[in-house]
């Protein structure tokens, strides 16, 4: 009887821990958040940071966030933003979609002590799919001396729409990341955050966002470090060369025949239901885009971007901050699953696979850049089964790496010397080989997932739990310090890299000092793109449109 009793308190006891709250005062008004059930930490799932605007608005910057009088408990864990249904199909993931879904996830560790070193974590998905909550660093808060925040943005045309218009001026969703920025400086004291020490960490898409959100005016003195991790503001990917064309194209998929009417073209996006806007992924464009992306707009008041950032980062227009700047060896895996289809329509007409990015005079011209290109990956033979590793390389390159060294060797010109470069090339028995070789390679983001949780961590091998430990210890140290290798840690030394985008580090089991990161595939990229870069374009000044009833 006795031992039934102490169980039954036990539990009692388990259960009241669990259902431990903490209220928080902030400029809206109290939140309430719960204790988490594994970890010594509170969290305030799913706080509005601001307000999405719908109807014929739904494409104008985010409207200032709700306000209330009683408690607002926050405990709604995965909200999300409208989006196709392609990332539960392929990741198994369960989400709560709403329109309004500018949400921020905030997770503060128990603990009395104030001024906490902030982490704000920009998700990826290609622009088109994801949501805060996707994947959280809970480990980099086991010091209790960090507060993370996750948060939503809009997604796909919903987000990234740039007709130059006044109804879809563009860059919804970078003007979401700014206003969730805004939202941290002026409220994470509360949580016992410090606004003048935040760290910016993004992967993929959420890396190209943060490499942007360094060089935007509007965004600039609210974070202090920056960690994009496999993505960069100078991609093909990252901003759109043609917003205008773009719109054209999806709307003339959804049968809209009034192409050239830009007033008819807004009011058409405008009134066509969500359902419509986000009823294609984009995943398997040829071009190394998903069509929607940040883009350049017109210099209009509250505008995110009205340069190329190739254009600022030359100039040095923007504030210089420490930066850890890397990216995985075998980031092309991303495209590894359309090899079998894509490999004869590479054979065919390889001109399909370049990047919107680069201008021709002519379609021989274009022809003859796409012959060197393949020349130069796969040699004189077709794209075959042997050439998996050449077809990885190509992806790696033309989405995440050259665009990335591209943009590191302008910051180490332009003065900018806390450029810490790395590649991440970690495998062990449990990676997949790639498909006809013997060959494992870091994925796409892999150095994230090392950093991320993984569940239950004791099942993985001992070599990649030592791994995520190091991975830890890096980024936490660049979180506290703005270096990855701080005076008297007992990792390699890692200096910052010049110019010449050296020297790097070789995260593996063994952590080494490089020299010249990929420097013969660098070189090759650097000079098309000298030779044909093509700068995105803003849309051009709309007519007077009559206004809307």
């Amino acid at each position: 009887m006795k031992s039934s009793v102490c169980v039954f308190l036990f539990y009692l006891a388990a259960v009241m821990a669990a259902e431990e709250w903490r209220e928080v005062k902030i400029a809206q008004g109290t939140v309430r958040g719960r204790k988490h059930p594994d970890k010594d930490l509170f969290v305030f799932y799913s706080v509005p940071y601001a307000t999405t605007p719908v109807g014929l608005d739904k494409f104008k910057a985010p409207l200032p966030p709700p306000q209330w009088s009683e408690p607002y408990d926050a405990i709604n864990e995965n909200v999300a933003c409208p989006q196709n249904e392609l990332l539960s199909a392929l990741a198994n993931f369960t989400f709560n979609i709403k329109e309004d879904c500018l949400i921020a996830n905030v997770y503060v560790p128990e603990t009395d002590k104030k001024n906490l070193s902030v982490v704000v974590y920009v998700h990826g998905g290609g622009f088109i799919l994801g949501f805060g909550n996707m994947m959280k660093p809970l480990h980099l808060l086991e010091k209790k001396d960090i507060i993370l925040v996750t948060f939503n943005y809009r997604l796909g045309v919903h987000g990234f729409l740039c007709l130059g218009t006044e109804g879809a001026p563009g860059n919804a969703a970078m003007k979401d990341q700014v206003a969730l920025l805004k939202w941290v400086h002026n409220n994470i004291a509360s949580f016992g955050g410090n606004p003048d020490d935040v760290t910016l960490i993004g992967s993929s898409a959420g890396s190209a966002s943060v490499d942007l959100l360094m060089i935007s005016k509007a965004a600039e003195g609210l974070f202090h470090r920056v960690v994009p991790e496999s993505g960069g503001n100078l991609a093909a990917f990252t901003i759109q060369s043609n917003p205008l064309e773009n719109a054209k194209l999806f709307a003339r998929q959804l049968n809209f025949t009034h192409l050239d009417d830009i007033c008819a073209l807004e009011e058409f996006y405008t009134t066509i239901p969500l359902e419509l806007l986000i009823s294609d992924a984009f995943f398997d464009r040829t071009d190394s885009t998903f069509l929607f992306s940040p883009c350049v707009e017109r210099d209009t008041e509250g505008a995110f971007l009205t340069e190329a950032p190739l254009s600022i980062i030359k100039k040095q227009n923007y504030k210089k901050l420490p930066l850890l700047y890397g990216f995985s060896n075998m980031e092309g895996l991303f495209r590894i699953d359309f090899f079998d289809s894509w490999k004869n329509k590479m054979n065919v007409n390889f001109s399909e696979f370049l990047t919107p990015d680069l201008k021709f005079e002519s379609e021989s011209e274009r022809k003859k850049v796409a012959d060197e290109i393949k020349k130069f990956y796969f040699g004189e033979k077709p794209v075959g089964n042997d050439g998996t590793i050449a077809y990885v390389d190509y992806f790696s390159d033309v989405l995440f790496t050259h665009p990335m060294l591209w943009a590191a060797k302008y910051y180490a010109e332009g003065g900018n010397n806390q450029v810490y470069l790395y590649e991440y090339s970690f495998v062990d028995e449990d990676t997949p080989l790639v498909p006809h070789t013997g060959v494992r390679g870091a994925n796409h983001c892999a150095q994230t997932m090392a950093v991320m949780d993984s569940g239950d961590e004791t099942k993985l091998s001992q070599k990649y739990q030592d791994m995520k430990k190091t991975m830890r210890e890096i980024w936490y140290n660049f979180i506290k310090t703005g270096k990855p290798v701080p005076e008297g840690s007992s990792l390699p030394a890692w200096p910052a890299a010049g110019p010449d985008r050296s020297p790097y580090m070789k995260l593996n089991e063994k952590l080494e000092l490089g020299g010249i990161l990929l420097d013969e595939r660098t070189r090759f990229w650097d000079n098309i793109y000298e030779k044909h870069y093509r700068e995105p374009e803003a849309p051009p000044a709309p007519p007077k449109c009559q206004e809307k009833s």
